[in-house]
């Protein structure tokens, strides 16, 4: 009896201790599948043995130079990129390009979602203040990339992720003091994880600044809310994020007669008489939805979808003086019918932008094949306002012009990553893509309607050698791209064509304990590329035109070299030609009338610089301190297409200091101290602007105008994390 008690005794242990090794196995695979990255992101990035060129930034290098500044600042110093702030310290509205492309020629996602505008392909993060303190990785890819979802990549994409797995609760107070009476607070939180099944992330964000810029104040608020469900071999989560913007215009630049003794001149708002117009102001809210699922059906096959809602709304006010009554559509009425009146009016946007990304991800042995596609809707109403009261005698607010448009999108890909042997990895990719635009109406010509439709093929396909730490690749793509929407506004018999890249990129990679460097070769050539020429469409608008050949050909280096355990340099240079090899510039000639013709054969790209390098030396002291020393270089570039010297930005290069102090270590909290000081040196210096010329008393006059950045400003930020 007790021999036969002890067995059932030993039955029930050995069964206990049995199934509690099942449950920590499966709580470490459930962990291993949850820290995984997403499938919406692993589907659309680039990994190390993909053959494109890339940059990886991760959570922990945001957070070094994340003290204000909008998001293309965070990424400055990453290869090939150009930024730009029309308020001259990186507050309010930002640009950037990469490669000497802009923004709407850049695909940008969050968490797999498109981002860019769907009308104007531009990507505006004044909109989403602070985003970058709920980023955890950014992938920079150069080129065409692996782009799959939203606009067409024609010199870059960025794909931003912030659907991380993080099971620990934490709370985090950050707050910035900047020049120019700069101020951003940030409080973050996250649960944990909950009950071992779910975790909800927020944060709350304020960000005010006068701007170096005359009257170029911004005052943005945002919020982060993410909620996830983790199943053992899935997740749903939603995520609900949304800023409020109202900045104080500054997008006309400094006149270049002014630039010297008004350096920080800003015309918005002086058509007034007296003071500016105190309400001259870009007003805007968007609001994101996105929720996501996940699921690992199997050891080999994976599934994620999405669904997202984009609502955007605002406005930008103006005074404007002396105007024709007839652009109003204002009622006859003695008082304005026999002068020119000054009113103030509002420009509108109204808009919704929703769909579904999907993707099947399939792994065995050296395969890894991808499948995937979406679809998306942009219905966007453009209208402008009249406000009650205004400076004319209206008895109620006013509509003056009214255009609804709409675009669809819908795509398919297919990814094929195969290894065909231990130093061999081949990439095959090829999408379908189908745009329809359907635009009633212009502001300046409600009654042009335009339908039109593109069907793009994009293929790429690459090859990557892999000999000890040495990774060699190549690849070739091809993409193509839509017009924006201002170039539909050219009338019927000049209309747009779409665009169509080339590109070429080849180099290696090469890592050990002390060194890391590398080099990109690229060579992408453009086929009816969208420039301004300074002609003037069948409306009497200017317009971009397509021209038959264009080019970009360079050469990315990078390095790192690690000197010892507390010091390390690291750097990276772009040296590129860009030319368009024929174009015709207009030139409005008030002496003659109509427009002057000027044949211009193998001149550089607007805005391309020549020469773009970064370099940064750090020295940590253990494990408290850390000191950065930071230089920017950017040559000459030129304003417009023509390559005349005397419409150019100057070459430039800046130099800054950052340290950090973590000043409190305790196990329940701790506290980081951050200093920065930009453009040491006070130089001044310009990395964005236009021009406009025209013939007058027989000759050509060239109007430039700049927009200066701020020379020497400094931050200080206090960051406190409890656990």
């Amino acid at each position: 009896m007790t021999k036969l008690l002890g067995t059932f005794t030993a039955l029930l242990f050995s069964a206990s201790v049995s199934s509690q090794a099942q449950k920590d196995s499966l709580h470490r695979f459930t962990d291993s599948i949850r820290n995984l990255p997403p499938l919406e992101v692993r589907s659309i990035r680039a990994s190390n043995n993909q053959p494109f060129a890339k940059s990886n930034v991760s959570a922990s290098q945001i957070a070094q130079v994340n003290v204000g500044q909008d998001l293309p600042f965070m990424i400055q110093n990453t290869p090939s990129v150009v930024v730009h702030s029309d308020a001259g310290m990186g507050v309010g509205y930002t640009g950037i390009r990469i490669r000497g492309t802009d923004a709407t020629r850049i695909n940008v996602t969050l968490n797999g979602i498109p981002y860019n505008d769907a009308e104007s392909m531009g990507t505006y993060f004044v909109d989403l203040p602070d985003f970058s303190s709920s980023v955890n990785s950014i992938q920079i890819q150069r080129g065409v990339g692996t782009s799959s979802n939203g606009a067409s990549a024609f010199g870059a994409t960025l794909n931003l992720a912030t659907n991380d797995y993080k099971p620990q609760s934490y709370l985090s107070f950050q707050n910035s003091f900047g020049s120019f009476n700069t101020l951003k607070n940030t409080l973050q939180f996250g649960s944990g994880l909950l009950k071992d099944k779910i975790t909800i992330d927020a944060r709350l964000s304020n960000i005010k600044s006068d701007g170096y810029i005359d009257r170029a104040k911004s005052d943005l608020k945002s919020f982060y809310v993410s909620s996830t469900y983790w199943g053992d071999q899935s997740s749903l989560r939603l995520n609900v994020f949304s800023g409020k913007e109202k900045t104080y215009q500054a997008w006309y630049g400094v006149p270049e007669e002014l630039l010297a003794t008004q350096r920080t001149f800003n015309p918005a708002g002086t058509e007034k008489a007296g003071d500016p117009y105190d309400n001259q102001t870009d007003n805007y809210t968007q609001t994101h939805y996105q929720l996501f699922y996940n699921k690992k059906w199997s050891p080999y096959w994976s599934f994620n979808t999405a669904f997202f809602l984009t609502r955007g709304k605002g406005y930008y006010e103006e005074y404007k003086a002396v105007v024709y009554v007839s652009e109003y559509n204002l009622p006859s009425n003695p008082a304005w019918n026999s002068i020119n009146p000054n009113l103030i009016r509002q420009r509108w946007l109204d808009n919704h932008f929703y769909g579904q990304i999907i993707s099947w991800l399939y792994e065995k042995g050296a395969h890894q094949l991808t499948i995937g596609g979406g679809w998306n809707t942009y219905d966007g109403n453009h209208f402008g306002k009249l406000p009650y009261p205004n400076l004319i005698p209206i008895t109620s607010a006013m509509v003056y012009y009214d255009n609804n448009a709409i675009k669809k999108e819908a795509n398919i890909y297919a990814k094929w990553q195969y290894q065909i042997n231990s130093d061999w990895n081949s990439f095959l990719d090829i999408q379908y893509r189908n745009v329809n635009h359907n635009m009633f109406g212009f502001d300046h010509t409600p009654n042009l309607n335009i339908q039109r439709q593109f069907d793009f093929i994009n293929p790429k396909a690459g090859i990557t050698y892999t000999k000890g730490k040495t990774i060699y690749y190549s690849s070739f793509a091809i993409a193509h791209k839509e017009p924006n929407r201002d170039d539909f506004e050219a009338g019927i018999t000049q209309q747009p064509k779409q665009e169509v890249l080339y590109d070429w990129e080849t180099g290696f990679t090469k890592k050990n304990q002390l060194f890391e460097y590398g080099a990109n070769i690229y060579v992408m050539n453009y086929k009816d590329q969208l420039v301004l020429t300074g002609k003037i469409n069948d409306i009497g608008a200017y317009t971009r035109t397509n021209v038959p050949k264009s080019n970009r050909i360079g050469i990315e280096l990078e390095a790192l070299h690690k000197i010892n355990s507390q010091l390390s340099s690291s750097g990276n240079l772009t040296l590129s030609q860009n030319k368009i090899e024929n174009f015709t510039e207009y030139i409005d000639d008030y002496d003659k009338g109509g427009q002057k013709e000027i044949q211009h054969k193998n001149t550089d790209i607007t805005l391309s610089p020549a020469l773009t390098g970064s370099h940064v030396f750090s020295y940590t002291s253990t494990k408290t301190w850390r000191f950065n020393f930071t230089t920017k270089y950017v040559s000459k570039q030129y304003l417009d297409n023509t390559q005349n010297e005397n419409r150019i930005l100057k070459a430039y290069w800046t130099q800054d200091i950052s340290a950090e102090w973590k000043c409190i270590q305790r196990p329940k909290w701790n506290a980081l101290l951050q200093i920065h000081a930009l453009n040491i040196f006070d130089h001044l210096y310009e990395p964005n602007g236009y021009t406009y010329s025209y013939v007058y008393g027989g000759s050509v006059t060239t109007s430039n105008n700049y927009f200066p950045m701020a020379g020497r400003n400094y931050w200080l930020s206090l960051k406190i994390d409890l656990k």
